[in-house]
């Protein structure tokens, strides 16, 4: 019935075998849904799917994949009931490997994200805390933008990993490309207004020209969005995994 209406649609595309290739997704480490000035809160973390379902789509195109997140170390699970959770949660909970990168992901700090050809930022709550406030991940996005050929991508509030990326000016680097991410309207209708960032407010504040698509609620919208330069794929909320891992290796084929 969820799905129906629109949440965690299918999506069919073109098979990719893109051996030899390497990807790195990036998430949270925050855990807690805490309101200004405050500590604690309901337990957050990663959305998982915007992790798991690029995470077994980058797999079966036969790319190596690596997990990290700013701080290294267990990167929170937000609490989901078991109807919302997709297969590839289920799947990624019960694989060992899958869930050792998870619980023991890598710093960012400690990655030379020049030697990827893929970096993929997942969102969640939990990402409304840190990912925006790294200027570590900004630098490393920048180096992996100038260094290689790495596509960018986003998802959700994944897409606030971006914003303190710099260009060789100095200026904001997503500035003036078009992007996506989850709407003011999906989180205002979900009742969590009082995180510290907000995707759409914070790419809009950065320059970027922001689309989306809207629903009777937003959860069930969807929409997957490619740069002009072909360098930056992102996702507007949970129901844009496959779509926007898709794009990502269907430009990662043609280069």
């Amino acid at each position: 019935m969820l799905t129906l209406a629109g949440l965690h649609p299918k999506f069919n595309g073109d098979t990719f075998n893109l051996d030899g290739k390497k990807a790195l997704i990036i998430a949270t480490n925050h855990g807690v849904l805490n309101k200004p000035g405050e500590t604690s809160g309901k337990p957050t973390g990663l959305f998982l799917s915007e992790l798991s379902i690029p995470y077994y789509d980058f797999k079966k195109s036969n790319i190596q994949v690596e997990i990290a997140s700013i701080k290294g170390g267990n990167i929170p699970l937000e609490p989901l009931p078991y109807f919302i959770e997709t297969e590839e949660d289920k799947n990624f909970k019960k694989d060992k490997i899958a869930m050792n990168k998870l619980q023991n992901s890598k710093s960012i700090k400690d990655i030379d994200f020049t030697e990827f050809d893929i970096i993929f930022i997942s969102g969640g709550w939990g990402a409304a805390y840190d990912l925006g406030y790294s200027q570590l991940l900004g630098i490393k996005i920048s180096e992996a933008y100038y260094s290689s050929n790495a596509i960018i991508g986003g998802i959700c509030h994944g897409v606030l990993g971006f914003i303190n990326a710099k260009d060789k000016d100095g200026n904001l680097l997503i500035s003036g490309r078009k992007m996506t991410g989850v709407t003011d309207k999906q989180i205002k209708e979900l009742g969590i207004t009082f995180t510290p960032q907000h995707p759409e407010e914070e790419l809009r504040k950065a320059g970027v020209i922001f689309e989306s698509k809207s629903a009777f609620r937003d959860m069930f919208a969807t929409l997957t969005v490619v740069d002009d330069e072909k360098r930056f794929v992102t996702g507007q909320n949970q129901n844009s995994g496959h779509e926007t891992a898709y794009q990502i290796m269907k430009l990662l084929d043609n280069n």
